[in-house]
């Protein structure tokens, strides 16, 4: 026999306020559990690795200068890397740190990383290469030498 036989049939407004009461029940229990979600979430300490931390502090072409260290020498840019990290976590390196410092890092230390470098004119409202801009002008001084036939 279910409680249903016993009470008689159930009242549809019942059933309805049951019905809500459940769904409340449901929602309080999925924002209880996010909010576990979320407080757990906050409680881990957010760890950055050690090249998240230098690269923060970059600034200035840095991030190209430590992209072209890793490539060029990977293990001992890891090596720097972990060191100036190290730095900045107890607070001796305090000021960013621009791509030009962290060359002049890396070559007095003896790694000599290579940087793709131009040198651009303006030419006429144009930005040129230099090298272009020295060709042109040996080509019309060569042109202007050359004696007539």
């Amino acid at each position: 026999m279910t409680s249903q036989d016993r009470d008689g049939p159930e009242d549809p407004d019942i059933a309805i306020i049951k019905a809500r009461k459940l769904k409340e029940l449901w929602k309080h229990a999925a924002m209880e559990k996010s909010k576990a979600a979320r407080r757990e979430h906050e409680q881990k300490p957010i760890t950055k690795t050690d090249k998240e931390i230098v690269s923060d502090y970059l600034y200035d072409r840095g991030g190209e200068v430590l992209s072209l260290a890793m490539t060029q020498f990977p293990t001992q840019t890891r090596i720097i890397i972990k060191r100036i990290a190290d730095l900045i976590r107890l607070g001796e390196i305090q000021q960013r740190i621009s791509g030009g410092e962290l060359l002049a890092l890396f070559r007095s230390i003896g790694i000599n990383v290579r940087i793709n470098t131009t040198i651009k004119i303006e030419d006429h409202g144009k930005l040129v290469s230099f090298s272009e801009k020295l060709k042109e002008q040996t080509q019309s001084t060569m042109s202007k030498e050359e004696p007539p036939d």
